[in-house]
């Protein structure tokens, strides 16, 4: 027969709250005789709390929804480790839901999390929200923070890095390197991504009184594949160009792939930028010049601003946080001149 927290009070001649404390770590007023004596029973008869009962005592799971839209892209497993690092220190366990982009597929899993009563939800998607799966978060009123993603309302905490500011940076060095015809590798229409970044791009040309050429930007998928169509596309157009800006790294190791197959020297005749910082961007050659978003710093802030949440924390919480990005120079920039 399985031993039960009854039949912990009862050896140890205390109250099944005083139990009951003692699993949930609550232990003001009592004495340090008392605790020692009940994780000593417990010790000796292999006693494990079940985790249904302690919810039922504290309404609540420790455990955290993690919604993310791929998981093969190596941007998003940083965010996930940075959660679940912070997750931990913190006592909370996480589940991993990917939705390979799918709205449909997005509100099954917001679902299913609200059926396992998880405590709150981490949320990130390379494509903007659908109204109805937005309203789905207010209607269940779990605690929800976005990551990398903004969201016009003042009920829903949000992390991310300025995209506008971060494609600039990198535009701009590819200017002070004497490139004036960038062309734009950019990503899905749907994605605040593409809003943010493209107005970075556009933002860095009209400062330095270049003019922009329509021709010269393709839209991707912010896969590899699609990087490798778009350069394809560019270089048939046989329209004049010396750099290319992509709008994250995987549509950049795409490109440059293509530029390898057509036998183009990178950087020396086209340079070539990424965004994100992801590891591959190392491995390449040449190493792609990229901006670095402080992917594993995103993913445990939001966590631990979730936390804070559920927690009712009382000390202030700033629930719009945004992080900065950081110009990385490698090797896929020419400085033209040289």
């Amino acid at each position: 027969m399985r031993f039960t927290i009854k039949d912990i009070a009862r050896e140890a001649n205390v109250s099944i709250a005083t139990v009951s404390r003692v699993i949930n770590n609550k232990n003001e007023g009592m004495s340090l005789e008392t605790r020692e004596k009940i994780l000593n029973i417990m010790k000796k008869h292999n006693y494990v709390p079940s985790s249904l009962a302690r919810s039922m005592i504290t309404k609540k799971t420790n455990i955290i929804g993690l919604i993310l839209p791929d998981i093969n892209n190596p941007f998003f497993p940083g965010i996930v480790r940075g959660a679940e690092d912070a997750a931990n220190s913190y006592g909370y366990n996480i589940i991993l839901c990917n939705t390979d982009d799918n709205p449909e597929k997005e509100k099954t899993y917001i679902e299913i999390l609200k059926e396992k009563c998880v405590d709150g939800m981490i949320y990130t998607s390379t494509l903007n929200p659908i109204d109805e799966n937005l309203q789905l978060f207010k209607r269940h009123k779990i605690p929800t923070v976005f990551v990398d993603r903004i969201v016009e309302s003042d009920d829903i905490p949000f992390i991310f890095t300025d995209g506008k500011k971060g494609m600039f940076k990198i535009v701009e060095y590819l200017i002070q390197n004497g490139h004036k015809e960038i062309a734009y590798i950019a990503g899905e229409k749907k994605s605040q991504f593409n809003h943010s970044r493209l107005e970075g791009y556009k933002s860095a040309l009209s400062k330095y009184n270049i003019p922009l050429n329509q021709n010269l930007i393709f839209m991707g998928d912010y896969k590899l594949s699609g990087g490798k169509r778009c350069m394809e596309s560019l270089l048939d157009l046989k329209e004049k160009f010396s750099a290319v800006a992509c709008e994250n790294d995987l549509m950049a190791i795409g490109a440059l792939e293509m530029l390898n197959d057509r036998k183009i020297k990178v950087p020396r005749e086209i340079s070539i930028t990424g965004y994100d910082n992801i590891f591959l961007t190392n491995v390449t050659s040449p190493k792609i010049t990229t901006i670095a978003q402080p992917i594993y710093e995103m993913g445990y802030k939001a966590m631990e601003l979730l936390i804070k949440i559920v927690n009712k924390d009382n000390d202030p919480v700033d629930n719009k946080i945004i992080l900065e990005p950081e110009l990385v120079i490698k090797d896929s920039v020419w400085k033209r001149g040289d």
